[in-house]
């Protein structure tokens, strides 16, 4: 199973975040990675259509036979581990939350941790679940960001436009009498964004991106069950659902190097 890929998905490409940080963490492995980009936001959509997205994305990447499933989209992570988990026993299935919480706990000096992520992900309370299990006496905010998804889209994350949206989404959360010590990107598209959020939050805030945590926890589960990849590396298999060009094109932008569109399958996840 060692030389087995890691394979990944989210509800687009904004989960190359989580892609990108574990490439570079762990340059040897094969990644796989599935873009759900004709169905994309998961974030608005129900728990129920979410988990059966899921489902699908995962049966998909389950032809490539990978030794961890990776599922890098927060709302996914939110509401469809468990289903997922049993489904693909015992191919063991990491979401981006419960790393995401267990860093911000380490990072938090006593005050609140705020989390922004989509308006799925703040409705569903995964991330104040997942803090409060680890410590329950944890004061946690949260915050919808959905334009922040729009503007990486875009590739508007730096200049005027992102810095007044973040001053908007976060201004009174800062200015509180208890400010927050720490901030959660609860969603994949963020941590492009971590420039004007963190000019809106002020220095003293420390930004926890879900992404490098998840990476480093890939990490340890693979040295843990001894699987690391040990054969020469090989090129991420890249798939989306929809629309090969702008996979290709947002992605680039995202996974931090450039993606061709001829190294993009196109898949149909549906039955």
């Amino acid at each position: 199973m060692n030389d087995a890929p890691v394979a990944i998905f989210d509800s687009g490409v904004g989960g190359l975040t989580v892609a990108s940080a574990i490439a570079k963490r762990l340059p040897d492995e094969h990644l796989v990675y599935l873009g759900d980009t004709a169905r994309l936001p998961y974030g608005t959509k129900s728990a129920e259509t979410v988990t059966r997205y899921a489902v699908q994305a995962t049966r998909a990447l389950m032809r490539f036979q990978p030794k961890l499933i990776v599922v890098a989209c927060n709302t996914a992570s939110a509401v469809a581990l468990p289903v997922l988990a049993a489904a693909y026993a015992p191919v063991p299935v990491l979401g981006v939350v419960e790393p995401g919480a267990r860093a911000a706990i380490a990072a938090s000096r006593g005050g609140p941790i705020a989390v922004i992520a989509t308006e799925g992900t703040v409705k569903g309370g995964a991330y104040v679940r997942a803090i409060h299990a680890l410590k329950p006496d944890a004061k946690v905010v949260q915050r919808a960001c959905p334009l922040f998804v729009a503007l990486a889209e875009e590739g508007w994350t730096d200049g005027d436009v992102p810095e007044r949206a973040a001053e908007r989404y976060l201004h009174d959360i800062f200015a509180s009498a208890e400010p927050p010590d720490t901030l959660v990107l609860g969603c994949t598209h963020f941590p492009v964004l971590a420039g004007p959020i963190a000019k809106a939050v002020g220095k003293a805030v420390t930004l926890v991106d879900s992404a490098a945590t998840t990476a480093r926890e890939v990490e340890t589960l693979l040295d843990s069950r001894n699987l690391r990849r040990n054969a020469v590396a090989k090129p991420p298999t890249f798939m989306g659902t929809d629309a090969p060009e702008r996979f290709a094109r947002v992605g680039s932008r995202f996974f931090g190097r450039t993606i061709a569109e001829t190294q993009v399958e196109l898949v149909d996840l549906t039955p």
